[in-house]
């Protein structure tokens, strides 16, 4: 069958999207989804638990978001400018060079100027983003970010400043300090806490890591009448040697891989399994009538209307389980999107 991005819309109240998260974070509501008989079960994050069982894979994606969004202000003219940093795709003569969003009029050869940074507009891509060219590379670039940004609130969220908070809470407890990259949070890991993993572990599942740096893709909609005429952006991923070993060990051995987000299950349906570890860029797009090779199970969040996201999960549950699981979230006003609430498909 052959979907329209239409088929995929939904009515949700403006009152049910999340501006804040749980507190605890483990005590968001969790809708659990049987995906073979389309059940319900209305419960909270920390009866994750009770749904994995000893041989389960938990898979979860350790890349840490960075603050992205930059404001500075154009040489010369003192007019403001937002950057919004997607991925740095290469490293120029005096520092790195990244393929950014930018708000306000832009053109090829304005320097941005920002509080111990500098910046040039060298390239339009043509397709919504830009390359620029900064002063600093590396480990010096993150410091001076980590200053001046803002971590990249998604703009449903609606703030007339951000919350000091929000730089721990739009972070998972479990982001790799060595894997900075997302442009945005694996939102289904926001649910974690340190205990809640002490507990799964204590259960007998075996918890581990892929990366998959989050970038435009999160936040650009499906604009084509037919969803298979939508492209993905590409996004950088990477399996470690020891991830993949447990990952096949699992499947060999007919035990479950319950994937941690949309971004966890894309790295997996992505992977050349033939490979011990491995890293590549994947715009993998996966919508109804897709064939997972790896993912049995899924826990994830509430996704956009229209959205490539509520395409895989209807892919995984069928969209039919979804739409009914959709219209009772709403009915029995679960919260959505980034800080909402979650759910488990087995």
């Amino acid at each position: 069958m052959i979907y329209k991005t239409t088929d995929f819309d939904y009515h949700l109240p403006s009152g049910l999207i999340a501006q804040k998260p749980a507190r605890p974070r483990d005590h968001s509501r969790l809708l659990v989804l049987d995906k073979k008989s389309g059940r319900l079960e209305h419960k909270h994050f920390y009866d994750l638990p009770d749904y994995l069982g000893p041989g389960d894979v938990l898979v979860l994606n350790n890349s840490q978001v960075f603050p992205a969004r930059l404001i500075g202000h154009k040489a010369g003219t003192g007019g403001a400018v937002e950057i919004f940093l997607h991925r740095k795709i290469d490293h120029g003569k005096i520092g790195d060079i990244w393929e950014c969003l930018v708000g306000g009029r832009a053109k090829v050869g304005t320097v941005i100027e920002f509080p111990g940074l500098r910046a040039e507009i060298i390239e339009n891509n043509e397709d919504g983003t830009w390359q620029v060219a900064f002063n600093s590379a590396g480990a010096k670039f993150f410091r001076a970010i980590n200053k001046i940004g803002e971590v990249p609130l998604p703009p449903y969220i609606k703030r007339g400043q951000q919350l000091a908070s929000d730089r721990n809470s739009y972070q998972t407890v479990f982001a790799d300090k060595h894997k900075i990259g997302s442009a945005a949070a694996p939102t289904a890991g926001l649910h974690f806490t340190k205990s809640l993993l002490k507990k799964i572990r204590t259960r007998g599942v075996k918890i581990v890591y892929v990366t998959l740096h989050v970038g435009l893709g999160t936040f650009a909609p499906v604009k084509t009448d037919s969803i298979e005429d939508h492209k993905m952006h590409s996004e950088w991923a990477e399996i470690s040697r020891r991830s993949a070993k447990a990952i096949l060990s699992a499947k060999l051995a007919g035990r479950r891989v319950i994937a941690v987000g949309t971004t966890s299950c894309r790295t997996l349906e992505s992977a050349d399994w033939r490979k011990q570890e491995q890293s590549f860029w994947t715009d993998i797009f996966i919508y109804p009538g897709y064939h997972f090779d790896i993912v049995d199970a899924l826990v994830t969040n509430f996704h956009l209307p229209k959205s490539t996201l509520i395409m895989l999960v209807s892919a995984l549950a069928g969209k039919e389980n979804i739409d009914k699981a959709y219209q009772e979230a709403v009915r029995r006003e679960y919260r959505f999107f980034s800080y909402g609430d979650a759910m488990l498909i087995y």
